[in-house]
């Protein structure tokens, strides 16, 4: 990936601080250099794109480029924030990726109709979750355009 291409936050929501450390150690692992920003539930999820709450200093703040969400947490589970990140005009824009450890067919057909651009389950070793991560840094960074609203969307930093 060559210095003139933009980078993006990830933003990782997973109630599980044992799966967010080990995705932020694949990143390192693979040298995927977007920031990161982790999130414990979809309340805070809702909260900090909404600019609400504790999340109210992130006024004018970059949204950002995707979100990875984790189904099953405590407040508001990631069905119910991706309905209603996908029913606000302002943030459906934002690409969701489901990473879970549901393999439910049930769950699998209600976030993409609920407007969920990729579900992946979620790997049970360090090695396939570096695989993933890797993947998603090839795909979403590298090759997919994810959408820029101005004054919305995050730049600079380095690259993968």
């Amino acid at each position: 990936m060559s210095d003139e291409n933009q980078l993006f936050t990830i933003l990782m929501v997973d109630d599980d601080p044992d799966d967010r450390l080990l995705f932020k150690e694949a990143c390192e692992e693979v040298r995927l250099r977007n920031p990161l920003d982790f999130l414990e539930n979809g309340e805070q999820l809702v909260d900090y794109l909404k600019r609400r709450g504790n999340y109210a200093d992130r006024e004018g703040a970059p949204f950002p480029g995707i979100i990875l969400l984790d189904l099953n947490m405590p407040l508001k589970d990631g069905r119910e924030a991706l309905e209603e990140i996908k029913a606000d005009d302002e943030l459906r824009h934002i690409p969701i990726i489901v990473l879970t450890t549901s393999k439910d067919e049930d769950d699998i057909l209600s976030s993409y109709g609920l407007g969920a651009s990729s579900y992946i389950v979620k790997p049970i070793s360090l090695d396939r979750l570096m695989r993933v991560v890797n993947s998603i840094g090839e795909y979403w960074v590298q090759i997919v355009e994810v959408p820029t609203i101005e004054g919305q969307a995050d730049t600079g930093a380095d690259d993968i």
